[in-house]
């Protein structure tokens, strides 16, 4: 037994190597925190200065390494087609990258660390969920407490966020320029209740060859993207594919780690072309597996009619699937990590089942400042009007600006979309105040 505690005991003494990137753009907190941990679990800290790339080639070339142990997990942007266990990317220096937390879900994270009593990062106390550079990181909008005005903002602590799959929502969208933010729909909002002025992103996917056959209209889209900007969401894309699961999985592949959610429609069912479920895992690389509380819900449905292995309705994919549940659903809604799988085939199915979604305790849905618009129209032509519209949309570059004809000899709309009304009102005045009166009229409003 001493001989055996020896070993033990020259093994825990043993250090880690460990590597740790630092920066000119890194936050002062994570600086000290890296070097108290490094101290305090006697890790030897192989520090680099240079970017991720040359820095792992400069040291695998000095101390050979055959893998290194990372904190990727399965929501991170550099996850697409990781596994416990992958080989480094084509280009990249070989080793194995090891993934011991890949199936962590951001809850699991805080879990741990709060049962075990790890320390950490001060910075998580005071609202940052997903710490980046100083460049592009602030505290996430949704873990602020409300104040009043005058006062500085309050947060709540990180491990408070609700849903973990908006862990992100703190980071901004830069440019190259680390001093350059991109004119996204800030909104011009200025209350600058961090709640109110951010904007969360989603795609729309519809899955059906009766589509793009023109053998029916999608309605369904059209819809979802009205819902969407009443709450504050902004639609960054919206696709119609085939009933194929590469299709489906390509399109998700596009999106997962663009977007904060996406909506996935159509080939939910028994049939042969019903091949979103099988598209989606494929995305996620995990396999269908059967789901049997899944299935407690589909038995009562299926009565009868069910034929052979009754499993194959209730097979979902495995580890990334979270069920919806409310009172007002015969079947629970599908969650796939970030992908929200809809089976509502017209609109009034899919007003039931969005009202249940935001109705939901944990609702992926978080509700922000609502989208308002503004529509004017105008019989000048597109020449006459063109320079005038580009250098207001530089002048307003927290409103989108569009334009569009709904006919080749009808009127131009042109669309203002934010989430100040005082600023919308602002850039549709400019607009008017180029022209003689009555170039405009006003289309709608909401």
């Amino acid at each position: 037994m001493s001989s055996f505690n020896g070993k033990m005991d020259s093994v825990l003494k043993c250090p880690i190597r460990t590597i740790y990137f630092e920066t000119t753009s890194a936050f002062p907190e994570i600086n000290s925190f890296t070097y108290e941990t490094a101290a305090l679990y006697d890790l030897q800290l192989e520090i680099i200065r240079l970017d991720f790339k040359s820095g792992l080639e400069a040291l695998l070339k000095e101390k050979p390494t055959k893998a290194i142990f990372l904190g990727t997990r399965i929501g991170d942007p550099n996850a697409i087609g990781q596994e416990q266990f992958s080989p480094s990317s084509t280009g990249w220096p070989p080793f194995m990258r090891v993934n011991p937390i890949l199936d962590w879900s951001y809850r699991d994270v805080w879990a741990f660390i709060l049962a075990c009593k790890v320390p950490y990062c001060s910075l998580y106390d005071e609202g940052y969920t997903s710490i980046g550079s100083i460049y592009d990181t602030e505290p996430n909008a949704l873990l602020c407490i409300p104040y009043q005005s005058g006062d500085k903002a309050k947060f709540k602590p990180a491990y408070l966020l609700s849903d973990g799959r908006l862990e992100r929502a703190g980071r901004a969208k830069k440019l190259a320029s680390k001093n350059e933010t991109i004119p996204t729909m800030s909104n011009g909002l200025k209350t600058a209740h961090p709640h109110q002025s951010c904007s969360f992103s989603s795609s729309i996917i519809t899955v059906g060859d009766e589509i793009l056959f023109g053998s029916v209209e999608g309605k369904t889209g059209a819809t979802l993207c009205k819902k969407l900007n009443a709450i504050g969401w902004r639609v960054s894309h919206i696709a119609v594919v085939g009933n194929d699961i590469d299709f489906i999985a390509e399109e998700l592949e596009r999106r997962k780690c663009t977007d904060d959610l996406i909506f996935l429609f159509g080939a939910l069912g028994p049939l042969h072309s019903d091949v979103s479920l099988a598209g989606v895992a494929k995305a996620f690389r995990v396999r269908l597996a059967p789901d049997e509380e899944f299935e407690e819900y589909l038995t009562p449905m299926m009565g009868s009619h069910g034929t052979g292995n009754r499993n194959e309705m209730a097979l979902l994919p495995e580890g990334i699937t979270e069920l919806l549940y409310h009172e007002m659903l015969e079947v629970p809604l599908i969650k796939c990590c970030n992908v929200i799988l809809l089976s509502a085939t017209n609109t009034s199915e899919l007003e039931k089942q969005w009202d249940c979604l935001l109705q939901l305790h944990n609702s992926p849905l978080v509700q922000v400042g609502p989208f308002i618009s503004k529509q004017l129209s105008t019989m000048l032509s597109d020449v006459e009007i063109a320079e005038v519209v580009s250098k207001l949309c530089l002048d307003f570059p927290d409103i989108y600006i569009g334009c569009y004809r709904q006919s080749r000899a009808g009127p131009l709309i042109i669309n203002f979309v934010g989430k100040d009304r005082e600023r919308i009102e602002f850039a549709s005045q400019t607009l008017t105040q180029k022209f003689e009166v009555g170039a405009f009229s006003e289309q709608s409003s909401r």
